[in-house]
């Protein structure tokens, strides 16, 4: 894998994502966390997963560039269905998935870590859905998961505004479980992380299980009208326009 590794520390699979500057969710990466998944399904060694960023950030978002590769509303709709499908499987995965976010969850990389069960946070780090900057919506399930954590007004609030939370806010607002200081969030992880591989694996698989009935049928519908959604504005002048203000390193002017 090229933007991806992990070690065995104990029962715990330590993954870090490497792609730098900012660990940017392409399509590549989030296709090697599905077989990331596959293998670490099968490994009798692992019972907990503990994902971290490598450098500055967790994961500043989806990269922006790969945008501007694709030509249609349709293909567009694919990666975020694709997106959908691998966050949906980490969050009903039979193991354990706690984020450890440092620097930056924004877009994608908030999607990616709303889809593990426990986001532990660094009290300065920076979460949020920035898609309307661009003139888009968040495509990775963002826009049903987020006001189940945070509640339907909290949830309007970042979504309308683009501005991030930082992580003493997340907790506050039910986004994150705890915060730390940036210098001991990786070790606070580790140490949760270890002391919930000791529970039975057979016991974790299904609570894990009884945790994926809580949603019901609109949130599934909600999904796949935001993948539809996603591909729908891509091909809007708007979002031509945030997404090139956004590689052009300027304001966008949106006409609707």
């Amino acid at each position: 894998m090229e933007n991806l590794s992990w070690t065995l520390e104990g029962n715990v699979a330590s993954v870090l994502i490497q792609r730098p500057p900012a660990n940017a969710l392409a399509s590549g990466l989030i296709s090697e966390i599905d077989a990331l998944l596959n293998e670490l399904e099968g490994n009798r060694d692992v019972r907990v997963i503990l994902l971290k960023g490598e450098g500055r950030f967790f994961s500043a978002g989806a990269d922006i560039k790969e945008f501007t590769t694709i030509e249609t509303g349709e293909e567009f709709s694919k990666l975020a269905g694709r997106g959908q499908e691998v966050f949906e499987r980490m969050e009903n995965f039979p193991k354990p998935i706690i984020a450890a976010i440092h620097g930056a969850a924004l877009g994608g990389g908030l999607e990616l870590a709303m889809g593990c069960h426990i986001r532990l946070v660094s009290e300065n780090a920076k979460l949020g859905l920035p898609e309307l900057q661009l003139g888009l919506v968040p495509g990775f399930a963002g826009s049903q998961r987020l006001p189940k954590f945070v509640g339907r007004a909290k949830a309007a609030e970042m979504l309308l505004t683009s501005e991030p939370i930082s992580g003493v806010e997340a907790v506050q607002w039910g986004l994150a479980n705890k915060a730390y200081p940036e210098e001991e969030l990786f070790e606070k992880a580790s140490e949760l992380a270890a002391k919930i591989a000791k529970k039975s694996p057979v016991a974790m698989k299904a609570a894990i299980e009884l945790l994926s009935y809580t949603k019901d049928d609109r949130f599934y519908a909600g999904v796949k009208r935001e993948a539809d959604m996603f591909g729908e504005i891509f091909v809007s002048e708007d979002a031509n326009e945030g997404i090139s203000a956004f590689i052009e390193k300027r304001e966008p002017h949106f006409k609707g």
